[in-house]
């Protein structure tokens, strides 16, 4: 199974199955180390831009991919942001279920296939979280939106089928059949690179206008953390001035939430485990209160006050008292991906009229609306900008969570000298 993960969908050698020359920083197997990288992109076509990329974040996501511990990853592998969804169930998804031998193998596999096209992106390769922005230097002549020049940015997909419910409603990140930004096979059969890269060609629908007064590095991240925030925040109701906005984690996407929460005119209460990171959550980031997890008085006192919660853990914890913050009919939103299935008490749920649910990125239109968003209200990451020569030492730091809160790669000013 490994190995026809490894190969499938790759239809030549990645620097000449394309015409245009580029050059990137890729994992070549699954010890994760990057090194240099030379590739092609296709030719600038009718609806695409080309993007000469600036600056492209790193997702705990990227971690994850390099290293192949989603059991997904088609090396060599050129990061560059990804977002959440699969694990290992991709790799059934090679398979045809007519070759599967035993009767039980069929099953599975005909069930894991219905799920997939019904639209379950949890079946899915993970979306790859897509931070890249740069300048465009190529428009094809259908191309409505941007000129040259133009800052643009792009985000966790290059593709979907356009023609399915999901993508109608402008929820491209629940299509069946989206094409991811890197470690996914695109419609001609080769295999997507992501932003480690100096240059990318993407179908102009899946570019994102950047507004002039963002900064570039500092809005990088947004194009990850800030839409995986502000998607939940907006179709569940957790937009409106006034309502109590809790948010569970202060790392990568608990810090925007943050910052979008106040901008919206919430009153935002950071929950966390660690009493280190009150003074940063009200000080720098403007939080209204701070609770620690396991605090029982802090706790206690927050019973029953929040209208939604937006839970951006991916560590195993207890949901329970998370649901007795929750006024009646409040809302937990769930967009960390915990590696083991987290246990969830009906009581609470039942008894408060309670929802949990979860949100997965989110679609073009919504990605064009935050983004607009965090130009007019001065939203930005908290960032440290690196060089590409750092990048492997930079994923070394992510494993232990020593970051505040984002790294970003200066592409623009380390790619050509690593």
């Amino acid at each position: 199974m490994a190995a026809a993960a490894t190969e499938y969908g790759v239809k030549g050698s990645p620097e000449t199955e394309h015409p245009r020359k580029a050059v990137g920083w890729a994992a070549r197997d699954h010890s994760g180390v990057l090194s240099p990288f030379p590739f092609s992109r296709r030719n600038n076509g009718d609806c695409d831009v080309t993007i000469k990329i600036l600056f492209c974040g790193i997702c705990h996501s990227d971690l994850h991919s390099i290293k192949n511990e989603w059991k997904n990853t088609i090396f060599p592998i050129i990061p560059g942001t990804r977002t959440t969804c699969c694990k290992i169930f991709h790799v059934y998804l090679l398979y045809d279920p007519f070759a599967a031998g035993d009767l039980l193998s069929k099953v599975v596999l005909w069930t894991l296939f219905a799920l997939y096209y019904s639209g379950y992106s949890f079946l899915r390769e993970p979306e790859h979280k897509h931070e890249i922005v740069g300048i465009i230097t190529e428009v094809g002549c259908n191309v409505q939106k941007f000129k040259v020049g133009d800052k643009a940015g792009v985000g966790c997909m290059v593709n979907s089928c356009h023609s399915c419910n999901s993508c109608k409603q402008g929820f491209e990140n629940y299509c069946p059949r989206m094409i991811l930004t890197y470690n996914s096979i695109d419609t001609d059969g080769t295999k997507t690179f992501g932003g480690f890269s100096d240059m990318i060609v993407v179908n102009e629908h899946f570019v994102i206008q950047f507004p002039e007064n963002l900064p570039l590095d500092k809005g990088a991240p947004l194009l990850c953390a800030g839409i995986t925030v502000y998607s939940p925040m907006k179709y569940f109701g957790l937009n409106e001035a006034g309502k109590h906005l809790g948010v569970v984690g202060l790392g990568g996407l608990g810090h925007v939430a943050v910052k979008f929460g106040k901008a919206l005119g919430m009153k935002v209460t950071v929950i966390s485990s660690s009493q280190r990171k009150e003074k940063e959550a009200i000080e720098r980031l403007g939080a209204d209160f701070f609770v620690v997890s396991s605090n029982t008085e802090q706790m206690k006192a927050a019973m029953g006050t929040m209208d939604g919660i937006i839970d951006t853990v991916s560590a195993d914890h207890s949901l329970m008292p998370l649901l007795l913050l929750l006024k009646a009919h409040g809302k937990m939103i769930m967009i960390g991906l915990p590696e083991k299935p987290l246990e969830l008490p009906v009581f609470p749920l039942v008894g408060g009229g309670k929802m949990v649910a979860g949100s997965c990125i989110g679609g073009i239109k919504d990605t064009q609306e935050m983004i607009d968003f965090a130009g007019k209200n001065d939203i930005t990451a908290e960032i440290e900008l690196i060089g590409m020569d750092y990048v492997n030492k930079a994923m070394e730091r992510l494993v232990n969570a020593d970051v505040k809160y984002r790294f970003v790669i200066d592409i623009a000013n380390s790619l050509t000298a690593a």
